[in-house]
């Protein structure tokens, strides 16, 4: 196997950490979902970011990028901090007012600044910016950064989209666009993703033979079924959204469980079939 920057966790981290938080602030910035998922979401990636630092400090070090992750952690703490502060009543006064409430009284990021959620995926994409420039001499830098850049976007829109579908048990009122749209940025990506893993030396060469996978073309075909499968649950996805029953939520959140798991197949998968 050839052709690729050997799999690193730390990246891959900082990247999924990096898109999630990116995707976030495009959901927020709408000022239509509760406070309480830029809660759950900044917790979650602020989380693995701070891991990606420390499993790149201790097994695969880059100053830069490790440094990255831990000021997006700490951009991703500030911003659930700021946010935090805002829901309480006593952040309120005359000319700065509150949080609002929805109809069915889930507070909204009306009080919140969602410009608090861009330090975050910025610091990220200079860490994964770092991590290119760090790759193996053999490596093309630029398509290696590509494919990183695109892998973020990736693994943050499926996640965050699946975590949306979920917050609708708590916010049911919920209008269903903010889901659509994380769906269609998945769509979106989804071309440019597989696009770059396929430009040589990448995935086509796997697929036509010229590179050896080691199980005689197995894990190209699985990644090329992972791939397809994802673009195709997305389809299914925008479909369910359609009907008009609360249950097409769920069903659509169920669909995007299985595009998690597709997803990161295709980006995961190619990375390990093209380790240098």
């Amino acid at each position: 196997m050839s052709g690729g920057a050997p799999v690193d966790v730390a990246t891959v981290l900082c990247q999924w950490s990096a898109g999630g938080l990116a995707f976030l602030w495009i959901t927020t910035r709408r000022r239509e979902v509760g406070l309480g998922y830029g809660w759950l979401v900044r917790s979650i990636y602020m989380t693995i970011a701070a891991v990606g630092a420390a499993t790149g400090f201790v097994f695969q070090p880059n100053g830069v990028r490790d440094a990255a992750c831990i000021a997006m952690a700490v951009a991703a703490a500030a911003a659930l901090v700021r946010s935090t502060l805002r829901s309480s009543p006593a952040a309120s006064s005359a000319d700065e007012p509150g949080p609002a409430f929805d109809p069915r009284g889930v507070r909204s990021v009306d009080g919140f600044d969602t410009r608090w959620d861009l330090p975050g995926p910025l610091l990220g994409a200079v860490g994964v910016v770092a991590a290119a420039l760090a790759s193996p001499g053999d490596v093309v830098t630029v398509l290696h950064l590509a494919r990183l850049l695109a892998g973020a976007a990736f693994l943050g829109v499926v996640t965050d989209a699946m975590l949306l579908g979920h917050w609708y048990l708590v916010q049911p009122g919920l209008r269903r666009e903010p889901l659509r749209a994380l769906v269609r940025h998945l769509a979106s990506v989804w071309p440019i993703e597989v696009g770059l893993l396929l430009i040589p030396t990448g995935m086509g060469s796997v697929l036509s033979g010229s590179i050896d996978d080691g199980y005689g073309g197995l894990l190209g075909w699985f990644w090329a079924t992972c791939a397809i499968t994802t673009i195709a649950l997305a389809g299914v996805t925008v479909a369910a959204l359609r009907e008009r029953e609360y249950a097409a939520v769920m069903a659509a959140t169920g669909l995007l469980y299985l595009a998690i798991l597709t997803g990161f197949g295709t980006d995961l998968v190619a990375r390990l079939t093209l380790v240098s």
